[in-house]
């Protein structure tokens, strides 16, 4: 590592608020396999498995901060908060607040294509740096870390949903608060050639099947099938509402 790359990464602890003990895991955090892959460089290991176990430090510690900050939430809400913070676009976001992109050593191919934009590039890079404090300071420290790049975001009381289209999460908070249970998914049919696969899935509460349905993936037909449950919800709930209405208008008209 040469004196511009280490004031670089020097520079970039600051903005981390950890100072390594071992600098050289910053500067393999920060390496993708396309640099190995087409450069000369002494560096020969990618970030890769550091974002393998920086994947692992974050759904734990993220676990354990939220139970701290929402002591009273059901598993379900807690889950949907997780899968919140620390999905592709909300990493990616952490990581272009820490600049990280500037600090990336890319391939010329992958400079190119615009890799210090990439989403999954920038996530990737921000799993590896917890990774990297890991294997530098212990779990302990990686929590310290995460509290102070989260805390922002640790603060609202009623989680926003991850997207508007997903239904997953809606469920699960819906099934948790009536049942106390979470719903079942289970791909129930196969269709077409595999290059263009459907699949059918199903969704069940408390052994019941509430949805079914379509798509490319699984995952899509999962989202199908909770998108069809909650509207099942929703239609009998709504006909509760306006039996009992109709109930109250007949007792008044008596």
């Amino acid at each position: 590592m040469d004196d511009k790359r280490l004031a670089s990464l020097k520079e970039l602890e600051g903005r981390l608020g950890h100072q390594f003990n071992d600098i050289g895991w910053l500067n393999r955090a920060l390496t993708h396999r396309s640099f190995i892959n087409e450069t000369d460089s002494s560096e020969k290991q990618s970030n890769e498995v550091l974002e393998f176990l920086g994947d692992a430090v974050l759904n734990l510690a993220v676990s354990y901060l939220l139970l701290q900050k929402f002591p009273e939430d059901q598993e379900g809400t807690l889950s949907m908060r997780r899968a919140q913070l620390v999905k592709q676009s909300s990493l990616a976001l952490l990581s272009m607040e820490l600049r990280l992109e500037e600090h990336l050593l890319l391939g010329k191919g992958e400079l190119l294509n615009g890799g210090t934009k990439k989403s999954s590039i920038l996530a990737n890079a921000y799993e590896a740096v917890i990774g990297a404090i890991f294997m530098d300071s212990g779990f302990h420290r990686a929590v310290e870390i995460l509290q102070h790049h989260f805390e922002p975001y640790l603060q609202t009381k009623t989680p926003s949903l991850l997207l508007s289209d997903d239904f997953k999460s809606l469920l699960q908070i819906q099934s948790q608060k009536t049942h106390g249970l979470s719903p079942q998914y289970r791909v129930v049919k196969e269709s077409g050639p595999d290059h263009d696969k459907r699949f059918q899935a199903s969704v069940t509460i408390n052994g019941e099947v509430k949805g079914i349905g379509w798509g490319k993936s699984k995952k899509e037909a999962e989202q199908e099938a909770a998108k069809k449950a909650l509207e099942e919800i929703n239609k009998m709930s709504n006909d509760e509402v306006q039996s009992s209405n109709e109930c109250q208008m007949f007792k008044i008209n008596q």
